[in-house]
């Protein structure tokens, strides 16, 4: 067991739409060399673009990972797109880390939650 406490699990909480989301699906390589450390910079990078909302994560025992981003509007979709660094952490998951991936946008136009008290 870990010293560290985990972060609670949770959603990112439901926004007033419309908003954006990018829904990135993978199945990664057997090497993952590098890749937390990557992977660490890029949620501490996203969070610098005006209009980024949050971000979910899971993955399956089986391999797939799921990464859904929220943000306010296109714009801001579109500087993290274009960021640098996000831009060279895109080329080398291609040649390291990813055997295959797909990127789905879409714009939500209904959103809601639910809490148990």
């Amino acid at each position: 067991m870990s010293d560290h406490p985990e972060p609670p699990v949770a959603p990112v909480a439901p926004f007033e739409p419309p908003y954006y989301v990018a829904v990135f699906t993978t199945v990664r390589t057997q090497d993952q060399s590098g890749y937390s450390e990557t992977d660490a910079r890029m949620e501490e990078l996203v969070k610098d673009v005006p209009g980024y909302l949050g971000t979910d994560h899971a993955q399956t025992p089986g391999g797939l990972g799921i990464t859904v981003a929220y943000f306010r509007d296109a714009d801001a979709l579109t500087k993290w797109r274009s960021n640098a660094e996000h831009r060279a952490a895109q080329k080398r998951g291609r040649a390291e880390w990813y055997e295959k991936y797909t990127l789905h946008v879409a714009k939500v136009e209904r959103s809601h939650g639910f809490t148990r008290a």
